[in-house]
């Protein structure tokens, strides 16, 4: 019989605001907030559905990506994980969960902005991980600005590199690589279909996402690869108090939301297992929203 874990209220599963004061510098740590994200280090229970599988999570340090690495890795596949070097304390962790779990792990610090380095990073995951079969696209930059004035011509360029350039060229490095029955995954944002005005440029990446991936799929079924978006509501990552939002809005982040709190990372987590597996056989050019109630529509 198995170990299920109890029945919980959801709205009560978890930590809800209001939250300590708690600005990091960009790119922020995750060790570092409080509450701490429960990223699945505990919490994740692994079931072999990804057995034998080969994964590269861009932005797997920390937040959705880590808690994808580290689910890929509990149901049986070698994850490879990108990450900004300021960020090794984080990687450091989820890569001593993944050899923990007996999977071959690929540590990749680098910059995505950089297009030479988005395309180093494929080959590195190939050459060591013998193989590429899922692709998590996932690391994104989000920096709040109060007015459109505010928002410099290099902050508009960053966002688009991060979020919008680095998509294109890791997947157009990655694609070749994979073979029938791979899964290319992309993270959104419910900030696609309903934008804060202050997250002007980091809205316009996420709107890009799902049509470049939905674009993508049709492309990708033609070789046996299907291609899905999970579009995240309010999540509690390093992203928020690192810039993502002003301070205020970190000490009430998620009360909005229909559970009053924001989401874990770890609840993404089956989502991304679910479009990497072969029980998604079916399942392409889909937004996949874990939003908190609000909806991707």
């Amino acid at each position: 019989m198995t170990d299920c874990p109890p029945l919980q209220d959801p709205r009560k599963q978890y930590p809800a605001p209001p939250f300590p004061e708690q600005p990091q510098p960009m790119p922020g740590l995750a060790r570092k907030m409080d509450p701490v994200p429960d990223h699945g280090e505990e919490s994740y229970r692994g079931s072999g559905r990804l057995q034998g599988r080969k994964a590269l999570v861009t932005g797997g340090d920390s937040g959705k990506g880590r808690a994808a690495a580290i689910a890929f890795a509990r149901e049986g596949a070698d994850v490879a994980i990108s990450y900004l070097p300021e960020e090794e304390a984080d990687a450091k962790e989820v890569i001593a969960v993944i050899e923990k779990e007996g999977r071959t792990s690929i540590a990749l610090p680098g910059d995505i902005k950089d297009e030479a380095w988005c395309r180093e990073l494929v080959e590195k995951t190939v050459t060591g991980l013998g193989g590429l079969d899922i692709l998590v696209i996932n690391a994104g930059r989000q920096q709040y600005r109060e007015k459109i004035e505010d928002l410099s011509t290099d902050d508009f360029d960053k966002t688009m590199k991060t979020n919008l350039y680095a998509l294109h060229w890791i997947a157009q490095a990655a694609v070749p690589h994979m073979p029938a029955g791979g899964s290319v995954i992309t993270t959104a944002s419910i900030q696609a279909y309903q934008p804060s005005p202050i997250l002007l440029d980091y809205a316009t990446t996420k709107a890009g996402i799902v049509a470049y991936t939905k674009a993508l799929a049709k492309q990708l079924i033609e070789r046996g690869i299907r291609a899905n978006v999970v579009a995240p509501g309010p999540v509690w990552t390093a992203l928020q108090p690192s810039g993502g939002q002003p301070d205020e809005k970190v000490k009430k982040f998620g009360q909005d939301s229909d559970f009053g709190r924001p989401g874990q990372p770890v609840e993404l987590a089956p989502v991304f297992v679910l479009l990497a597996s072969a029980e998604a056989s079916f399942i392409n050019g889909e937004v996949y929203g874990v939003t908190g109630g609000k909806g991707v529509a």
